[in-house]
């Protein structure tokens, strides 16, 4: 006697498979393997199931991305603040320091030759930081979520690599 049960192939879908009377399945017996309670995934359940995790695990490689990169903008806001308040403070504070240097050196020059010795002193200065400012700028670019872009360099160089197993 032959009963058709359908068998699982892992989607819920069912295949027809030929039970005996003795309860060997016809379709696996021919294989030389028995049907038992373990289910293994077939071709394509293993396929959605890897396309499922790099899909995951691409969008926690974007999040990341936004974190740090979030992360970092955060920190150059606060710094750029900073320094703004910083040049201000320094600058109500340079007024009076030129102010005092000018009157000093006009006790020994003319007042004009005190104020064109300080202002040609300042643009040397504000030559100097300007160059500092450009070498700090350069190493803040470009502003690429280093971390996250070489996580998932690798996530991909490890996903070819079992492929090709």
């Amino acid at each position: 006697m032959t009963i058709m049960r359908p068998a699982q192939d892992g989607r819920g879908s069912a295949a027809g498979a030929a039970i005996h009377g003795d309860g060997q399945a016809a379709g696996h017996a021919a294989a030389g393997r028995v049907e038992t309670g373990r289910h293994e995934p077939g071709t394509g359940e293993l396929v959605r199931q890897a396309t499922q995790q790099v899909s995951d695990l691409m969008r926690a490689e974007l999040r990341l991305a936004v974190a740090e990169l979030k992360d970092k903008g955060r920190h150059a806001g606060t710094g750029a603040g900073l320094f703004g308040g910083a040049g201000l403070v320094a600058l109500y504070g340079l007024g009076a320091l030129l102010a005092a240097a000018i009157a000093a050196i006009a006790l020994v020059l003319p007042v004009w030759a005190a104020a064109l010795i300080m202002g040609g002193a300042l643009l040397l200065v504000a030559g100097v930081l300007a160059l500092m400012g450009r070498g700090q700028t350069r190493r803040a670019t470009p502003a690429m979520p280093e971390r996250a872009a070489e996580e998932a360099r690798q996530t991909v160089t490890e996903l070819k690599e079992r492929a090709h197993r």
